[in-house]
């Protein structure tokens, strides 16, 4: 596949996969999420490749979700697959099936679907730019599967309830605090520490490490199918007046108005 949304590269036995819409911050399209299935996929079956990095290009942000301009008039996105018109539900699988670690390596804002990206990365290196939060209730949006259920067993269910109901940010400190985060550098370091971490991963048994994943991921693997029920709920949300509202006031520039629906 020609890539137009990613940039992919491999050296030193590492896979970096680069959102690269930074006139967007990052945000995904469904071409998007249809690039970074076929690289994830591409990256974790190449036997010389021992980890891969997921980041998002620029310092702005690492990804801050779906592109709010790919809603139809259905309220769905439109121009891929899926019942939401955007295989983000196979990015998220895909992610956790391959047998490599994969790594966020996050500069700036890490919000929405891209909070969720980086939940799910095996592991998650920030810079101390990093900020991290959820917008899916401020924009008649949620992710019903491991955005949800998946972070709460990270940062507990308390937290992880006051990340999608009151829709807050994070500093990269407060993340790793709360466990969503295994380390936060300066800006300036994080490229060398990820470089760092990706040297100890390619020194590992691969078949090690790909077992131990898939033994971690048995813990947490029936979230994958309240997801996929929970994805086609989202289907039929997004066609509704309510949903519509989020992405209405964002375009007028005026708060939602939620309440006028129920």
């Amino acid at each position: 596949m020609d890539y137009e949304d990613i940039l992919y590269d491999v050296s030193d036995h590492v896979a970096t996969i680069t959102l690269n819409r930074p006139e967007v911050m990052n945000a995904f399209r469904a071409k998007t999420c249809t690039e970074l299935v076929d690289a994830l996929g591409r990256a974790g079956y190449d036997r010389d490749v021992g980890a891969i990095v997921l980041t998002g290009a620029g310092e702005r942000a690492f990804c801050t979700g779906g592109d709010q301009s790919g809603h139809g008039d259905s309220g769905g996105y439109t121009g891929g697959r899926g019942v939401i018109g955007m295989p983000i539900d196979e990015v998220h699988t895909m992610m956790r099936d391959v047998p490599k670690p994969v790594l966020a390596k996050v500069r700036g804002y890490a919000i929405g679907g891209g909070n969720v990206l980086a939940t799910i990365c095996d592991l998650t290196l920030a810079a101390e730019s990093a900020v991290f939060g959820q917008v899916g209730p401020k924009m008649g949006s949620v992710d019903p599967g491991f955005g949800t259920a998946y972070l709460s067993r990270i940062v507990g269910e308390k937290k992880a309830r006051e990340f999608w109901f009151l829709c807050r940010r994070y500093t990269a400190a407060e993340a790793l605090e709360m466990g969503l985060v295994n380390r936060v550098v300066p800006d300036a370091e994080l490229d060398a520490e990820v470089a760092s971490w990706c040297a100890e991963l390619v020194q590992r048994s691969p078949t090690a490490i790909a077992l131990a994943k898939r033994s971690f991921n048995a813990d947490s693997e029936a979230i994958r199918g309240i997801g996929s029920l929970g994805f086609q709920a989202v289907a039929l949300y997004y066609g509704t007046e309510e949903s519509k509202e989020g992405g209405a006031a964002r375009q007028e520039k005026r708060p939602p108005d939620f309440r006028k629906f129920t």
